[in-house]
């Protein structure tokens, strides 16, 4: 199915103190809709020090449901092990709940029973 960027997608967005619900057109990376929302996916430490959505520094990370298959290898290596995906490679196609991470040092931990 060829979506249409015209196509409306609603993220809804877990962080630290609420919840926030975007729209926004289908094919849009979810790293930059985050960070034009003002909500980063990076830890204090790394806001500055990314690799700018190349997919090489892993800090971007973020907890997904609905979640589309990864495409990148780093993306593909961390959600093998049970590590958050990687906003910078998440293009948004369908509607999806991100949780960010707000506790992580740099990369995250691995998934636990209560995410």
């Amino acid at each position: 199915m060829q979506l249409s960027s015209a196509m409306k997608i609603k993220i809804t967005v877990h962080s630290h103190p609420g919840v926030k619900i975007i729209e926004v057109d289908a094919g849009t990376n979810l790293r930059q809709v985050l960070l034009d929302n003002g909500l980063s996916p990076y830890a204090t430490a790394t806001r500055r020090l990314n690799c700018g959505g190349r997919g090489l520094c892993a800090t971007c990370g973020v907890w997904l449901e609905n979640e589309p298959p990864p495409v990148h290898w780093h993306d593909k290596i961390g959600n093998r092990f049970g590590y958050p995906r990687l906003s910078c490679q998440i293009t948004v196609n369908k509607d999806m709940v991100v949780r960010l991470i707000p506790e992580k040092w740099i990369w995250g931990r691995r998934k636990s029973s209560n995410i």
